[in-house]
């Protein structure tokens, strides 16, 4: 028998997130003080890293230690509640090591993209990604479970987060699908959002939003975790959606648009270049969030990877798309200061990063929220200012089958 009671650990979060500026509005506070987390985590990974870097997770259930779990269930972390597409921590007995493919998004993520939605009593809300359905199930307690329809690429994670939805007293539409596609049956929508990161807003989706609805995603390529940003998109009579970045956000990419990690000899891949030239600009400056956005803006497709051979470390960029490359090793001792760049393939990777982020350095680094952008039927469009070469339209590609 537990000693904590879920109802005040909902309000002591519901209060953390009014502190903390996250939580503004009374509707969504009494949603956060109402729907049960802990209803839809039963079970989660809490993470441990290694004296080696490896990330070990380690299963939590209310079966073993009730306090343990409903505490951290009301702490603002965000939980992993999938491991390699597969395993969860209902069916392991002791940590495991892979990569996350499902969670439970911290409650400040959640919440604050709530409050962004600028929703109101009666409207209609196309979710994509359902997840645990936490976030749905705060979406169905302020507009009403017919008002919702939610979206979840994986069955095992749409049957979970159905079933803690019916528990929480919601049956709302749960559908399994790609939510790329969005789910037209049901539209059209006043808001769209989505719970996982993607490489352009759809068109579908803008095709199944109302004219003056809103659509909130994060965005940026799947194979970065960091250098993404939260698009918030009106969509116009015309059929085109324009907006800005509103703020750094990170989610999950969406499963259709997952990168599949680079592996075997990275040095083979790279070993005939068309270029070879030095470069002041350390490729270190794509640890930074604002850089790494701009740089696939500038090279939309590029995967990052770092290697470390005889303690040189080499970067490279992979743009498996346009069977382009682009590798970079620190010159002389390794400070820093100059850098060797070798090139190849149709496009050159690094002369695009070089150029946008040298003009955005000279424009006086402008942040994230000063990034406009259009979707067209045609393409997608980004801006910072008036600059020409702080630009970039892209092309809208099919989806792949």
């Amino acid at each position: 028998m537990t000693s904590l009671d879920p109802a005040r650990l909902r309000r002591t979060l519901a209060d953390h997130l009014e502190e903390s500026g996250v939580l503004e509005t009374p509707a969504w506070r009494k949603a956060v003080e109402d729907v049960p987390r802990e209803l839809f985590l039963p079970s989660f990974f809490k993470d441990w890293p290694d004296p080696d870097g490896t990330t070990r997770y380690t299963p939590v259930s209310r079966d073993a230690d009730r306090d343990e779990w409903l505490s951290l269930a009301y702490r603002n972390e965000t939980w992993v509640t999938q491991i390699d597409g597969r395993i969860t921590a209902d069916a392991t007995n002791g940590p495991v090591t892979g990569f996350p493919t499902s969670s439970s998004t911290m409650p400040s993520t959640v919440v604050g993209m709530l409050e962004s939605l600028d929703v109101d009593h009666g409207m209609s809300v196309l979710e994509i990604g359902t997840g645990t359905g936490y976030s749905t199930g705060l979406l169905c307690h302020r507009l009403g479970e017919d008002n919702v329809t939610s979206v979840e690429v994986d069955p095992a994670v749409s049957e979970r987060a159905d079933q803690s939805l019916e528990a929480a007293g919601y049956s709302t539409w749960t559908v399994t699908g790609d939510g790329l596609l969005g789910h037209p049956r049901r539209a059209p929508y006043d808001r769209t959002i989505a719970t996982c990161a993607v490489r352009r807003i759809p068109y579908t989706w803008i095709r199944q939003t109302e004219p003056g609805g809103i659509i909130l995603a994060t965005v940026g390529p799947s194979a970065w975790s960091y250098g993404t940003g939260l698009a918030k998109l009106t969509v116009k009579d015309d059929g085109t959606a324009t907006g800005r970045i509103i703020g750094r956000t990170s989610f999950m990419p969406a499963r259709a648009e997952a990168a599949v990690p680079f592996s075997g000899d990275l040095s083979a891949r790279t070993a005939y270049a068309d270029i070879e030239r030095r470069t002041s600009l350390s490729p270190d400056v794509l640890n930074d969030w604002m850089p790494a956005f701009l740089a696939q803006l500038a090279a939309p497709g590029a995967q990052l990877v770092r290697a470390v051979s005889d303690s040189r470390e080499t970067v490279y960029l992979f743009d498996t798309g346009r069977e382009a490359f682009a590798a970079l090793t620190a010159d002389g001792d390794g400070d820093g200061d100059e850098w060797t760049v070798r090139q190849g393939g149709p496009v050159a990777i690094w002369d695009a990063i070089e150029s946008a982020l040298t003009v955005w350095q000279d424009a006086g680094e402008p942040d994230l929220s000063t990034v406009r952008l259009e979707v067209s039927p045609e393409a997608h469009t980004y801006w910072i200012g008036e600059k020409p070469a702080l630009r970039w339209k892209h092309q809208h590609q099919p989806l792949s089958r």
